[in-house]
């Protein structure tokens, strides 16, 4: 097995975009013997962190590490593009895909919620882009020994589109006016997120938080009834620096009132390369098959589930500032904004985020 299980945790990791922040806020009741134990492993290329609130018990500790594995396990095996016998793999490699073909539950709840924020971000998120995604060297192939050249991407861009793709629901399946190669890259890891958190309320764990390369979920609270506290980063090339800390409570949704309990982060600064001096971000615009080059630094999303706050902030990433903001507000989504200005960087939130910041 590769999970780790760590003894009482303080419960502080740092990740991809945040850190998690202790915090210590006014309580509700808890047993005195309940402690925050963390559970980690390598998952999706990266790592995950899980911090459970319950009491000592090593044999339900190692019992849920094995179930955290199979559920991830079962997601990688679902959406992977870097496995030749995932779920999704065996669909792209189809040479011609008119016909119906079957998806499992899962594969097809991201792929709806996928198209759905498609639509929303007008194309912007696209999870038909993962030829270009492999033509620039950020996907399963080698890394080019040159810059794409303009017919070769014209050709291979002019294939790709989210409207190619058709869905249905009973029984659930996909068929494209095209073949295309789908990349989930962007939407499966927040959804790896959930289903640990569902997984965990299943057994039995209410409050939990959940991290995978960087993307969050949590339930309930801490041992002493604090919120889950997590810290946005500011964007750079050196060790992490705090930019501003945010409260996730993670209680259940009452009288109609949307459940906030979910944090993903998208950004350029991590993920690129340089080549002849110049710098390539891996998040690429869907329209010009090129990677971004405008001063949105970062974005963070908050939403109900971890699968639309991963998809919304690689599309507002995609999108720019000026028009993700928009759009956010338009739509009440909280979200931060983190832009390269002339004297450093600078932030910017929405209305609906402002709930949620503590410093």
């Amino acid at each position: 097995m590769l999970f780790n299980v760590v003894k009482p945790a303080r419960a502080v990791m740092t990740s991809v975009f945040f850190a998690l922040v202790v915090a210590a806020l006014a309580g509700c009741s808890f047993k005195p013997d309940q402690q925050i134990w963390e559970i980690s492993g390598p998952i999706f290329g990266t790592r995950y962190h899980i911090s459970v609130v319950m009491e000592d018990d090593q044999v339900r500790l190692q019992q849920l590490a094995g179930g955290i594995e199979q559920v991830l396990d079962g997601v990688d095996a679902a959406m992977s593009t870097w496995r030749e016998d995932s779920e999704l793999s065996r669909f792209n490699s189809l040479p011609d895909q008119s016909d119906w073909t079957a998806l499992s539950a899962s594969l097809y709840t991201v792929l709806l919620e996928a198209e759905t924020v498609s639509e929303l971000t007008d194309g912007a998120f696209d999870v038909t882009i993962g030829p270009v995604v492999n033509l620039w060297g950020f996907g399963p192939d080698a890394r080019p020994d040159k810059v794409p050249d303009k017919v070769t991407l014209a050709r291979i861009l002019g294939r790709t589109g989210h409207d190619k793709i058709e869905l249905r629901d009973q029984p659930p399946g996909i068929r494209t006016s095209e073949t295309q190669y789908l990349d989930l890259s962007a939407i499966a890891k927040g959804f790896g997120v959930d289903e640990v958190g569902r997984y965990l309320v299943a057994e039995g764990i209410s409050n939990y938080l959940v991290e995978i390369g960087g993307e969050v979920s949590v339930g309930g609270r801490k041992p002493d009834g604090s919120a889950w506290r997590l810290a946005i980063e500011t964007p750079g090339d050196a060790a992490e620096q705090v930019n501003r800390i945010v409260a996730l409570g993670g209680a259940s949704a009452v009288d109609g009132a949307r459940n906030y309990r979910a944090l993903a982060t998208s950004g350029d600064y991590r993920n690129y390369y340089e080549f002849d001096g110049q710098r390539y971000s891996h998040t690429l615009d869907p329209q010009t098959g090129k990677p971004i080059t405008h001063n949105l630094a970062s974005v963070t999303v908050i939403e109900e589930n971890c699968m639309r706050a991963d998809a919304l902030a690689t599309g507002f990433t995609v999108m720019g500032f000026e028009d993700a903001m928009a759009l956010a507000v338009r739509h009440n989504i909280p979200a931060y904004f983190i832009v390269r200005g002339e004297a450093g960087f600078e932030s910017h939130y929405t209305p609906a985020f402002s709930s949620f910041i503590t410093q």
